[in-house]
């Protein structure tokens, strides 16, 4: 099963992996691109086991993306994800931040986050660390996001 919908069922999910090296990654994902296939595949290869958190339809509105964001809602976001072979688990949540998700699975190793980030503003990373894990920053090769792909979409109307 990819997606999980709560975090006692993922952690049912990983719990005969505990052999796997988990990575995990977060973000909205709405309107699918280049750049987030390239990150997904920079993750995957950190690990063996890819775990995805998704913001869903209210946390995203409430991360100032923009007053009709999320365009894609969340079944559909989580439905194409699934279809992307680097994602083993997708679950979302409804925090501002992944902090309580990424609190709550069982031993993760690896963290993933994009290199717009600087590592002390990474959440969940020093969670991540105090259990031996590690932050990975992914340098992305194009320069592709979601705002400014919906902009272009505007402007040729």
């Amino acid at each position: 099963m990819k997606i999980c919908y709560d975090i006692d069922q993922l952690n049912r999910q990983l719990k005969d992996r505990e052999d796997k090296t988990l990575v995990f990654t977060n973000g909205v994902f709405d309107i699918l691109h280049p750049g987030h296939i390239e990150l997904l595949e920079f993750a995957k290869s950190q690990g063996d086991l890819l775990i995805l958190g998704i913001n869903d339809d209210s946390s995203v509105k409430r991360l100032n993306k923009g007053q009709n964001r999320p365009i894609l809602p969340l079944a559909e976001r989580m439905e194409l994800l699934a279809a992307i072979q680097y994602v083993d688990f997708i679950i979302p949540f409804s925090q501002d931040t992944p902090l309580e998700l990424i609190k709550g699975i069982h031993k993760i190793h690896i963290l993933v986050k994009g290199g717009d980030y600087r590592p002390q503003d990474v959440v969940g990373r020093k969670e991540i660390e105090a259990c031996g894990g590690e932050l990975k920053l992914f340098q992305f090769k194009s320069h592709y996001s979601t705002t400014a792909l919906i902009e272009k979409i505007k402007q040729s109307i």
